[in-house]
């Protein structure tokens, strides 16, 4: 304030007034110099609307590329799923497929059963055929009975995986909502990480195309879920019971390998067991047909020994008992011929003409009888020889059909509901 004379003209109250003012407009410049100040630090900037929508922005980016995150792991996940039901499914077609394969070999065995019951009765004698038959049968039974259990657990186990696909598929929809291509304009504060992000999403998308994760699992688990944020609960227990199911499924494939395996190995096996029982058992009926034929040739040359000797025999006893009437004898066949009178003239003086021919005639009838018995034995025995063949002929002929018949439906291509 600039120094006044000492006189003071003015009154009091007017220089007072005027002092006042003064001192309340420096009051004021200092206040609104200081509310200024403090306006720069802190008052919004004129441009407030886009920094805060740039920065709502990248809180929905930040937001979304987690989400993205969360939809690339599930959408990895039911794909994953999906190759795995296809998986499962071939294995279940194989079990299908090896179920028929024995289904159709129990039909064989019970045909070749069958087939052996029409063998004539002499040959149907239980023997190895029957034994290695059955035991055939019951290892068919045991491993059909396998199949079907593991094909019960392979169907329960795809209705597993499938509830988990649902399921990640109703998780990835409902996280996916939040992903969708948005057309909007930025200001040029966000265009620099708006094509950031579209790179990141292009590289995504591609390292999907080729099957491979890009999702960092470190980013995921019980740990990091939130039920307001991007990886939640639901997603993580989706997740979780998509990978036991297909950990289980890939135990289960396995298994089925490991069982279709052992059961063809097994069943070719039975299979070359049974034939091979089958060539040893017609092998051994046609050499017994043939001792038999060779016996049978034996027996009729016999036959015809005896029955000639039967012949000469014959012939011998009838010449042995002359002829049938006593006027047809020769003067030196009688017994009173004429020598034989002069010798009897001296007392005592016998001969044995009568009795040796009656002895001879007694010797020679036993031999036709003994020989005609044993013609009959032989006769019976041939017949006997020749039931004997045509039964080995017919059990032989019988065996052979069951041998071809398995070997042609060996290689299972024909239907269950074929005649035999």
């Amino acid at each position: 304030m600039a120094k006044v004379s000492s006189i003071v003209i003015g009154p009091a109250n007017w220089r007072n007034n005027s002092i006042k003012t003064v001192k309340l407009s420096q009051t004021i410049v200092q206040k609104s110099d200081k509310s200024n100040d403090l306006g720069r630090s802190l008052d919004p900037l004129p441009h407030m609307r886009d920094i805060v929508a740039s920065l709502s922005n990248e809180e929905v980016r930040r937001y979304t590329r987690d989400v993205r995150v969360v939809v690339a792991k599930l959408r990895e996940s039911i794909l994953d799923t999906n190759e795995e039901i296809k998986s499962l499914t071939r294995g279940k077609e194989a079990l299908e497929k090896c179920l028929e394969h024995i289904r159709k070999d129990i039909q064989l065995n019970k045909d070749s059963q069958a087939i052996r019951t029409t063998r004539p009765p002499r040959e149907r004698d239980h023997d190895g055929a029957d034994d290695l038959l059955n035991a055939e049968r019951a290892h068919l039974i045991n491993s059909k009975k396998q199949l079907e259990i593991q094909l019960r657990l392979v169907q329960q186990q795809l209705q597993v995986l499938d509830a988990a696909r649902k399921r990640l598929f109703a998780v990835h929809q409902e996280r996916a909502r939040v992903v969708d291509l948005l057309c909007h304009a930025d200001s040029s504060i966000v265009n620099a990480a708006a094509n950031a992000e579209i790179s990141d999403k292009k590289r995504a998308l591609s390292a999907l195309d080729g099957r491979v994760s890009v999702v960092d699992s470190s980013r995921l688990g019980v740990a990091m879920t939130d039920a307001l944020g991007p990886y939640t609960p639901e997603t993580d227990q989706a997740l979780g019971e998509a990978d036991e199911a297909r950990s289980r499924s890939a135990y289960l494939r396995q298994g089925i390998r490991e069982t279709i395996d052992t059961i063809e190995r097994l069943q070719r096996a039975a299979h070359k067991l049974v034939n091979d029982g089958l060539v040893k058992k017609i092998s051994e009926t046609e050499t017994l047909k043939q001792h038999l034929r060779v016996c049978h040739g034996e027996n009729r040359h016999a036959i015809h020994r005896a029955q000639r000797w039967y012949d000469a025999t014959e012939l011998a006893w009838g010449y042995t008992l002359g002829p049938v009437m006593s006027s047809d004898l020769m003067t030196r066949e009688r017994l009173d011929r004429p020598l034989v009178r002069v010798f009897q003239r001296h007392v005592g003086t016998q001969l044995p003409d009568a009795r040796e021919i009656i002895k001879s005639g007694d010797g020679l009838l036993q031999s036709l009888n003994a020989t005609s018995r044993n013609i009959g034995l032989m006769r019976l025995t041939e017949q006997k020889l020749l039931d004997d063949i045509r039964s080995k002929s017919a059990g032989s002929h019988i065996d052979s059909q069951v041998f071809h018949l398995r070997r042609s439906k060996a290689n299972h291509r024909w239907c269950l509901g074929a005649a035999f």
